[in-house]
């Protein structure tokens, strides 16, 4: 079975759970999964709760990268995986896994997949998300108060002290490796529209 891998990256609350939503849909009688960078972040047992919250989960060494190079590596071979699930609750990775069965298109997104050469490499469309860092922000905000039980001030505190060097640092400049730059993601209708058909060709030409 032939694979098409598509990476999409961005910053935090970039849009790219959107983009991906929107690919979803677009390839779900092709076959598709997901692969998510957030699902690998590596396990810490050894530490208390309090020290996990203190951890920079912007960092490129907060990844259990080279697991995730190897379970695609195993999807493009035809071998189902089980890929980890982690809680940002608890701030750590859950006794649990998920399966995945191979699949003609592997969506892959997170903010620092294009920062390691090895998983670039597997992909055959990558794809950036740009958002102004004021709307990232006030979403991440959000996200992280509603959904994940943050308080605004450790939500603010984090993106000052980690999120926003880490993305100056890593994540801003792995923009030069995408093939295709969408500002807003899945909240551009004429980018993605656009995407769709370039990713179609690219799996018809396969």
């Amino acid at each position: 079975m032939d694979v098409t891998i598509i990476g999409v990256a961005g910053g935090t609350g970039s849009g790219k759970s959107t983009l991906v939503k929107r690919l979803q849909e677009a390839f779900k009688d092709d076959d598709v999964a997901t692969l998510c960078h957030d699902y690998y972040y590596k396990a810490h047992p050894e530490l208390t709760y309090e020290e996990r919250t203190k951890l920079n989960y912007d960092h490129p060494q907060a990844f259990d990268t080279h697991m995730m190079v190897e379970h695609i590596r195993a999807l493009k071979n035809n071998v189902p995986i089980s890929h980890p699930v982690y809680s940002f609750v608890e701030h750590d990775r859950l006794p649990e896994t998920v399966a995945v069965k191979p699949s003609k298109v592997i969506i892959v997104d997170g903010i620092l997949i294009f920062e390691n050469k090895a998983l670039r490499e597997l992909m055959d469309i990558k794809v950036y998300v740009d958002t102004d860092a004021d709307v990232r922000l006030a979403r991440r905000i959000l996200r992280d108060v509603c959904e994940r039980g943050r308080t605004m001030e450790s939500v603010i505190n984090q993106y000052i002290t980690t999120v926003k060097p880490m993305h100056e640092e890593f994540v801003e400049p792995s923009k030069k490796y995408a093939d295709v730059i969408i500002p807003e993601g899945g909240f551009n209708s004429v980018a993605v529209a656009m995407l769709i058909q370039n990713i179609r060709s690219l799996i018809a030409a396969k």
